[in-house]
């Protein structure tokens, strides 16, 4: 086949080295808008299984990737100045450039064409003509999907509450937690390392405690440094890192969470978070992309004709995301609710921090909640009452409304 991929993200470019490993004949072409070595954002985190599915998929590349990352097992929360120390599963943090650059070394080697400061404007490009397959992995904002948004059945909700990406020098060797009471709310932080040299920080607040501190107004510079005393225990010290952009502004988003009622047109398939966008607090993005790339490459190899394939992907992928979505909507909005729980004794508020998930939570007192929990690690019957539960009053509960 001959196919164009338009995104030079992880899902593009892991994609583009699958097919080629599955088929070196594919004629296979990644264009990609921005210069090489350019890129948003600072880590990205994963975890141990999908280093699994990597290695299934490409083993080479999934060693450069494991090599590259740096790893942790605990999660630490600093709340109210109280220190509290979570043990978990290993988890990992790379580079976003880093991770690039490994993947475009990689579909290159292969003999994929990879074609950086290459805009492809929309679905007449003549790039895209004569192709076979035209892959969307252009993003939140993909300019394919976009032409044809009433086929895809695009629906996209914002979020409630401001945050920013930020670099810091501080290296973390947990996935750390700050939660900071103002004048005007709450503030807090996630940071993970993603090198032996830098974290990604991510802030977060209430619309309400944006404004109140000025940070709807304040230049990057002095919001970097306004939210290098509010998080100094977190830091120690060390200093954050913006985007540098030339205007001095700081980039607050509000997030978009993204489904599609289908994922293909013809054949023009979407891919990663052209498809969909599950909220940055699980920790997913990155690892459901790569993952989307994994299944469409098996649906290409194992079906017999390309509508085929395409339907197969689109209908496996969306039942498996419902697990994803519903675990970062219910996350989202556990952050937006954030006071709720922040009436609880450190140790408690981080437990229920990882709980967060539950569709029980936000319908249960919790203080009760968390004695129900505790309860639940040593009564099965306990365990399975609150798993059957917990969906059932949300369901109820959303019917009433």
């Amino acid at each position: 086949m001959k196919l164009a991929i338009v995104g030079g993200g992880p899902a593009g470019l892991y994609l583009s080295i699958l097919l080629k490993r599955q088929d070196p004949s594919h004629d296979i072409t990644v264009h990609e808008r921005n210069p090489e070595g350019s890129t948003y954002g600072w880590g990205v985190t994963y975890w141990a299984g999908l280093l699994d599915k990597l290695r299934e998929g490409d083993p080479e590349s999934a060693a450069a990737i494991e090599a590259a990352s740096v790893t942790w097992t605990d999660g630490l929360a600093i709340v109210r100045d109280e220190r509290t120390v979570h043990r978990g599963d290993a988890g990992f943090g790379i580079g976003r450039r880093r991770m690039l650059a490994l993947l475009a070394d990689r579909a290159a080697g292969l003999g994929v064409r990879v074609r950086f400061e290459h805009d492809v404007p929309g679905p007449d490009a003549p790039e895209l003509a004569y192709t076979d397959l035209v892959v969307a992995a252009d993003g939140v904002n993909s300019v394919l999907r976009e032409a044809h948004t009433d086929h895809f059945g695009s629906t996209v909700t914002s979020g409630r509450n401001p945050y920013v990406w930020l670099g810091t020098t501080k290296v973390f060797d947990s996935f750390s937690f700050a939660f900071k009471e103002t004048a005007h709310g709450w503030i807090w932080c996630y940071a993970y390392g993603f090198s032996g040299e830098r974290s990604t920080c991510v802030v977060e607040c209430a619309p309400e405690t944006w404004a109140g501190l000025g940070l709807d107004t304040l230049g990057e510079t002095d919001s970097l440094r306004l939210l290098e005393k509010l998080f100094d225990d977190l830091l120690d010290g060390h200093e954050l890192i913006g985007r540098d952009r030339a205007d001095d502004t700081t980039q607050w988003l509000t997030f978009r969470t993204l489904t599609n009622r289908v994922w293909h047109r013809d054949r023009l398939v979407l891919l990663g978070d052209a498809a969909h966008t599950t909220h940055y607090s699980i920790g997913a993005g990155t690892t459901l992309a790569l993952e989307d790339a994994l299944v469409l490459a098996d649906s290409l190899r194992t079906s017999t004709d390309l509508e085929t394939a395409l339907t197969t992907y689109g209908k496996r992928r969306r039942a498996e995301l419902v697990s994803a979505q519903s675990a970062a909507r219910y996350s989202a909005q556990w952050y937006e609710n954030l006071p709720r729980y922040m009436r609880l004794e450190p140790a408690k508020m981080f437990a229920l921090l990882g709980q967060r998930h539950s569709p029980l939570l936000p319908h249960v007192p919790p203080q009760l909640y968390y004695r129900i929990d505790r309860a639940a690690e040593q009564l099965e019957p306990l365990r399975r009452l609150k798993r059957w539960l917990g969906p059932r009053v949300a369901r109820a509960v959303h019917g009433r409304r």
